[in-house]
């Protein structure tokens, strides 16, 4: 039995921990296996954390499972100075992250501790985090649109306050860029941005670049790159959806970018693997897609009183295929999708979205009709070029053989231009609905102008 002065003597420069508990049983470490550690005589639950004696100081990790008397543990960093026997201390709670208003503007990892250097964050004495999944009959319904800033999508895949996107797309095609835009485009109060399991150069590059001095005012960074241990990964994306909720419980409207939902789904998989869970589909365990409908139903509007948290989550299709276990299970999940495509990223279409693909769930919820219209209609004279590019491309159409596709042909660069944004450019929502307006009012002529023409002297 160890006496709760030893425990805390332990625990120091561990921060944002709760007071331990009293007395606490110790266990040793018997095994190490990778990541895993599995040691004997600790009694703690799943989810609990630890503190693994090492040559170097205390380990902080976190019991993942239990077999027996064997307890299996997952730690937070590397495992460089472990010792056979080395003693395991349980902790009575977990690190708690520090909610408060200050967190705007900081950079955090997984755990909540801070890696910009500004010092340690105020706590919210009086917030106490709800780890309950609001009542779905709790949440207003989505009604409002918000306004992103990239006119492609604003304009045909409208996004809606308190929305869940993926955000699909293979590896170099603009993920962190588009982002980036919306993160300077939006109206929305709070921004909070999880990068996790990407390279550890993005991170700096995307506060510095992408997301600017006036960004990072209203925003929080959650960081855990590939580098970290599957458990600050795994964490990092947790983390990113608790400190918007916590904003949204302030009643404010946040907008959460989670880069890539698939290393979460990763970590999960090299967690349960580790600790003997039998893959089933491509080598995801079963937890993996129990993990991902728990973390993604987080988001979504509040009850009275409360914000929305209007969720992005990026998706890494593998060798570009959409059917991946992960894509296609986030497909059902969310409330639509963003496809980015790597044939028009290569062509030097930014951003590479491609709208054929793409669909939001709730446009027709939280925009008018004749906007559905028109934005259906412009889909349907950009789908139309598509079937037919190839045989336009090599001379093989015959233009007035077909109105339809003579029209479409003449629209492509309007569309295109529509289409296309600068990384640095942020397209307001009335403006893209009032240049949707405009390309159809355009088209409208011209199909006029051709009926003129065409109809015979006598008649005219």
């Amino acid at each position: 039995m160890i006496d709760s002065s030893r425990l805390v003597d332990r625990l120091q420069g561990c921060q944002n921990f709760i007071v331990p508990f009293k007395e606490a049983v110790a266990g040793r470490l018997i095994r190490v296996v990778g990541l895993t550690l599995e040691a004997v005589g600790v009694k703690a639950h799943v989810g609990s954390q630890c503190l693994v004696e090492t040559a170097h100081g205390d380990l902080i990790a976190e019991v993942v499972g239990f077999a027996d008397d064997k307890t299996f543990l997952m730690p937070e960093q590397s495992l460089k100075g472990v010792l056979p026997g080395a003693r395991v201390l349980p902790i009575s709670a977990k690190r708690q992250i520090p909610f408060s208003m200050d967190l705007l503007g900081r950079v955090i990892d997984g755990v909540g501790k801070p890696l910009d250097g500004k010092g340690p964050i105020a706590k919210d004495e009086k917030y106490r985090h709800d780890s309950t999944p609001l009542n779905p009959l709790a949440r207003r319904a989505i009604s409002e649109p918000l306004d992103v800033g990239v006119r492609a999508i604003n304009g045909f895949i409208t996004v809606g306050q308190g929305q869940r996107m993926g955000l699909f797309a293979g590896s170099g095609v603009g993920k962190s860029v588009l982002l980036g835009m919306m993160t300077r485009g939006t109206t929305a109060d709070v921004i909070v941005v999880g990068l996790v399991g990407e390279r550890g150069r993005e991170v700096k590059e995307f506060i510095e670049e992408i997301l600017g001095e006036e960004g990072r005012a209203r925003s929080v960074v959650v960081a855990a790159p590939a580098d970290c241990s599957p458990l600050m990964r795994l964490k990092g994306c947790e983390s990113a959806v608790q400190i918007s909720e916590y904003f949204r419980d302030q009643g404010l409207n946040v907008l959460l970018l989670l880069d890539s939902l698939t290393r979460y789904a990763q970590a999960q998989r090299e967690i349960a693997l580790a600790v003997g869970e039998p893959p089933a589909t491509k080598g995801y365990p079963p937890s993996v897609f129990s993990k991902l409908p728990q973390l993604v139903e987080r988001a979504g509007n509040g009850g009275d009183g409360q914000g929305s948290v209007t969720a992005f989550y990026t998706v890494l299709t593998e060798g570009d295929d959409l059917q991946d276990p992960i894509a296609d299970a986030a497909r059902a999940i969310l409330d639509g999708h963003i496809v980015l495509s790597r044939e028009l990223a290569d062509s030097g279409h930014y951003p590479a979205i491609d709208v054929e693909s793409s669909i939001s769930r709730v446009m027709p919820m939280v925009t008018s009709e004749e906007h559905q219209e028109l934005a259906r209609s412009l889909k349907q004279v950009y789908s139309l070029y598509q079937q037919n590019k190839d045989l336009i491309a090599i001379g093989a159409y015959t233009k007035g053989s077909d109105p339809r596709i003579d029209q479409s042909i003449a629209m492509l660069p309007v569309i295109q231009f529509y289409l296309q944004q600068k990384m640095s450019e942020v397209l307001p929502y009335d403006q893209s609905l009032t240049q949707l307006n405009e390309i159809i009012a355009a088209a409208q002529a011209q199909q006029n102008q051709r009926a003129g023409q065409a109809m015979p002297a006598q008649a005219r």
